[in-house]
């Protein structure tokens, strides 16, 4: 059977499985809706976010916070699930994902998603504050609605506008301490939006058979892995003095600008390498080492702004 002819086959099967019937769905099938890897990293970003700010925190309000953040961001992760259950049916990495494996039906994810969106932007506008609430509410329809239903399968820049929806949390998370939007959260936002281009695109240079099989014009399918070497490099120079920024413009201490640094260093190295390197197992060897490095950049960078806030925190100087 012919590549396209299967994918035909794959979502012909997805979408001949009954909607309007209830599943049998487990605990767990929730829970895997909530992209819980993702929430995780929206918990960590957005609790930087949180302790960073310049204000006084009382623990309840800050925990309820979190957790809304946290919620929003599951709801947000169900709702790409129920929108995008055709091609995930199609892929390899998301073929047994609830929906395409048919322990959760769409109709249930939908609900589930839309009641977790509605609720935690609500919890948030009333116990905390309506900014943070605003922003919680945007973020969930820009990688809902602006992301998944329309940049994904429309522009090889999907990942590029819509990792937007991803560098929000720490600014919802600023808003929510503070009641305003602080240089430095600007600053944390932009870190994650630049991040987010050669993270993923590390990632589709060696699934991207997964993304031609489903339609996706991801940028090594559109416009080929030369291309794509390309901009992971031009997006890596511009993210690592950037992520050096709050060391040079004295938000951050030494221990940020030295673990900046280094970790800068490395994360440049692989991805000259991703752009030398171009054929065989050695070309996905380096781009699979470049997308793992990302994700600990990403943590080493916001642990030590975290932990420098803990030691000092801002509040204390006012």
């Amino acid at each position: 059977m012919s590549d396209v002819a299967s994918r035909e086959y794959d979502i012909a099967e997805a979408e001949a499985r009954p909607a309007d019937v209830l599943s049998h769905a487990s605990v767990s099938d929730f829970i895997a809706l909530l992209k819980p890897r993702v929430m995780s990293l929206v918990i960590f970003t957005a609790l930087v976010g949180i302790v960073r700010a310049p204000a006084e925190v009382h623990p309840v309000i800050g925990f309820t916070a979190l957790l809304c953040i946290a919620i929003g961001a599951g709801a947000s992760g169900a709702l790409n699930m129920w929108w995008d259950a055709d091609i995930d049916a199609v892929m390899s990495r998301t073929r047994k994902r609830p929906i395409p494996a048919g322990r959760v039906t769409p109709g249930e994810a939908l609900a589930f998603g839309l009641t977790l969106s509605v609720g935690s932007v609500l919890v948030l506008g009333l116990l905390v504050n309506e900014l943070a609430a605003a922003l919680l509410a945007f973020t969930i329809f820009f990688y809902a609605v602006i992301y998944t239903m329309w940049l994904k399968r429309w522009t090889p820049q999907n990942i590029v506008i819509g990792g937007a929806a991803g560098a929000f949390p720490p600014m919802v998370g600023w808003a929510a301490a503070s009641g305003g939007i602080g240089l430095e959260s600007v600053l944390l936002f932009l870190i994650i939006f630049f991040w987010t281009p050669p993270h993923f695109w590390a990632l589709a240079l060696y699934k991207s058979g997964d993304y031609q099989r489903a339609g996706v014009p991801m940028l090594p399918v559109v416009a080929g892995p030369s291309e794509t070497r390309r901009q992971i490099l031009l997006y890596t120079l511009i993210l690592v003095p950037l992520a050096m920024s709050p060391w040079f413009l004295g938000m951050a201490g030494l221990a940020y600008g030295v673990v900046s640094g280094v970790s800068g260093a490395i994360m440049l190295t692989l991805a000259v390498r991703v752009f030398r390197v171009r054929e065989g197992a050695p070309a996905e060897a380096a781009a699979r080492r470049l997308f793992a490095f990302s994700i600990l950049y990403l943590f080493l960078l916001f642990a030590v702004l975290l932990v420098e806030a803990l030691r000092a925190p801002a509040w204390l100087s006012l």
